[in-house]
């Protein structure tokens, strides 16, 4: 049955740049729609920037802008950086908008008319240097539960205890670095501790399981339910929901004091406020996934470091103002790196912006957080040395070295047909039929957002297919024409398999899976059932699909953002060549056309396959290239390419190469052998 299923993430801050540790949410968040979605299910993914708050009023008078330009500035920036993961928010907005300020308005007056609205004189700190009200954020001090120091004003990262920032000891403001000053000033309070009783049911409380309707699951994780019971036993009080001008947000209705709505009661309302921006656009009707009783999921992605704004004040809002609560809650945990925490001063405080300039690809880091992703608030370390080994290794060494080995002979001998043992066969039972077989523990994994399960059995079956091409020897038994039907049966069933597999890594590698659709030449859809591909299908030329991983991008991946790289990179009219050379050095060049008549690896050198040429006259050349991680060797016996023929040899300690046969990138990474009919314009030669 098509469920109706939507879905948030936490709102990034307009008050800087998209962090791999933002990004591990992010990741999480859109693996876990595009799942739905493949499955046939409608699922709709929103989210916004957080626009709103002091820090953002302070940020933009720094720069001498207005904060309506910083917004826009910084949410064009977080759009770009998303985008470029391949993040699919179905709507992208603003906190700062009219949906938001009317729906911020409304729930606050229903709220205040059904008696959960407050009023009080309050003390709280002011910077009197720069008179203004001092943000919790702009507070620092020790923790008035555990004592640990420089501790911001609203919670502490040691023990978890949250509080007001007038709680504080040895308060300091972190705009002037001069103790704060107590005024008193009247605010507006949501009730939260008469709620009590209602609050620890349901956050202790469980939900039929959409997924598996006979079954209940609990609205939130273990852990996170645990710690909001110590919250709700003895910290649970009354929300400050107002601040004080000057402040950039959204006044509050009806009240006679120039008072705004605290940053943290808006900017869940942009959830709604997002969705609904998305409604007037499209036709969905908003009041079906936020009012009770339908027929629809709702679900918030989120850090554990906000677990008590999403859990305990935003329900108690959307209850007590005529809204449906969450269906269900998932926290994750932060991000280290190299097991240390994420810091400027030690390098490894990496922005989104900074990861893509270094030339890494973002499936890369898609796949890997997948790979330590479970369904528990646990922290997950970007390891580079195991971030680089994963990616080289199972995307590159196990995946896309499937098709690689086993495409070229089905173009070669059988015109890209696959054979018609599409149900059965050896091969097929081997390589093929476990996957369908695996199929329904992998669903259950992405649906229980225990990624890294699904990775592990998806590269088990990986491993198991690549055992059995190696047994198998395509390569070596496509010289024997007697055994074509054997070879054909092999390559289909192995392509078979990678389509299978591709399918349910689509989440994960969405470009991938659209690239590796393109040489199936087939709808990379998994749908209710996996079905692999027909009988007699026909798939096109295989292309490289995946570069691997170069020391020398995570090299720059580590370098600190205070150092970057100064070389400015080469543009699309200007190219990254050396010295231009004249016409007549050019002639000086013997080009000749080659053909591969063996390949084998160099098993001492990283990058380099030993290849044997007939270049056309009595004698066979030996060159050495350094393109092992784009080809297989295997995949090369038989190709044209262009050769340079009077390259001065080179002795090496493997033997000496006579002279070199050439490639070119196409500016992404990727490198294509040259013949004399596709060498493209424009390209750069290596």
């Amino acid at each position: 049955m098509s469920r109706r299923i939507l879905m948030t993430a936490a709102l990034p801050y307009a008050n800087g740049d998209i962090h791999l540790g933002h990004l591990v949410e992010y990741i999480q968040a859109d693996i876990w729609c595009r799942f739905q979605k493949s499955r046939g299910h409608e699922c709709i993914y929103v989210c916004a920037d957080d626009a709103h708050g002091t820090p953002v009023m302070l940020r933009a008078e720094s720069e001498g802008i207005s904060a309506e330009a910083l917004i826009k500035k910084t949410r064009d920036n977080h759009v770009r950086d998303f985008a470029a993961f391949h993040i699919a928010f179905d709507n992208y907005y603003s906190t700062h908008s009219p949906e938001n300020k009317a729906l911020a308005s409304s729930i606050f007056l229903q709220l205040r008319e059904s008696g959960h609205i407050a009023e009080r004189e309050i003390e709280q700190l002011q910077d009197a240097e720069k008179g203004i009200f001092l943000p919790d954020r702009y507070v620092r001090g020790d923790c008035p539960k555990c004592g640990t120091a420089e501790q911001y004003g609203d919670s502490c990262e040691h023990c978890g205890a949250a509080y007001a920032p007038t709680e504080l000891k040895n308060p300091r403001s972190s705009l002037s670095n001069t103790p704060p000053v107590l005024k008193t000033s009247k605010h507006y309070f949501l009730c939260l501790s008469a709620m009590r009783d209602e609050l620890r049911e349901w956050t202790q409380g469980d939900e039929i399981n959409p997924a598996a309707p006979d079954t209940r699951v609990t609205r939130l994780q273990k852990g996170a339910a645990n710690k909001l019971m110590e919250w709700l036993e003895r910290d649970l009080h009354d929300w400050d929901i107002s601040r004080d001008a000057p402040y950039f947000g959204f006044r509050i209705p009806e009240v006679p004091e120039e008072k705004y709505f605290y940053v943290w009661l808006d900017a869940p309302i942009g959830y709604m406020a997002s969705f609904k921006n998305l409604c007037a656009r499209t036709g969905m009707n908003f009041d079906d996934f936020w009012r009770p009783g339908g027929n629809t999921e709702l679900y918030h992605f989120i850090g554990k470091d906000i677990l008590y704004f999403h859990a305990l004040f935003w329900p108690a809002v959307l209850h007590h103002s005529g809204y449906r609560r969450p269906t269900r809650i998932f926290a994750h945990g932060f991000l280290t790196v190299n097991g240390e925490k994420m810091s400027k001063s030690r390098g490894t405080f990496i922005t989104a912006e900074h990861y893509l300039n270094c030339g890494l690809n973002p499936e890369w880091l898609r796949y890997y957080y997948a790979c330590k992703l479970n369904d528990r608030m646990e922290d997950l370390d970007l390891s580079l040395n195991d971030f680089n080994f994963r990616v080289n290794s199972d995307l590159v060494g196990k995946l896309v070295n499937i098709p690689s080995r086993v495409a070229p002979f089905l173009h070669k001998l059988f015109d890209g047909g696959l054979d018609e043992c599409d149900r059965g066969g050896t091969d097929f039972d081997i390589m093929v039929r476990p996957l369908l077989d695996v199929e329904e523990q992998v669903a259950t994994a992405y649906e229980s957002r225990r990624y890294q399960e699904a990775m592990r059995l998806l590269m088990r079956a990986t491993d198991t297919i690549n055992a059995h091409v190696d047994a198998a020897a395509p390569w070596a038994i496509a010289k024997d024409t007697a055994r074509r039907e054997e070879l054909h049966a092999v390559c289909s069933a192995a392509t078979r398999a990678f389509h299978l597999l591709m399918l349910m890594l689509t989440p994960v590698l969405p470009l991938l899976a659209t690239k590796a659709g393109e040489f199936l030449n087939t709808d990379m859809h998994w749908g209710e059932k996996l079905h692999p591909l027909a009988a007699k299908h026909v798939i096109n030329k295989y292309k490289h699909l995946m570069q691997r991983m170069d020391n020398k991008q995570l090299e720059r991946l580590a370098q600190s953002k205070k150092t970057p790289d100064k070389s400015p990179p080469p543009t699309k009219d200007e190219p990254a060549n050396k010295s231009p050379i004249a016409i007549e050095d050019f002639a000086k060049m013997d080009l000749r056309l080659a053909t591969i008549t063996a390949a084998e690896d160099v098993t001492e050198a990283q990058k380099l396959l030993k290849l044997t040429l007939d270049v056309g006259d009595t004698r066979l050349r030996q060159v050495f290239a350094g393109i092992k991680q784009h080809y297989a060797a295997e995949t090369l016996v038989g190709r044209q390419v262009l050769y340079l023929a009077n390259l001065k040899p080179r002795k090496m300690r493997f033997g000496e190469s006579e002279g070199m046969v050439l490639a070119a990138t196409d500016g992404k990474g990727d490198l294509q052998l040259l013949t004399a009919a596709d060498m493209p314009a424009g390209a750069k030669v290596s």
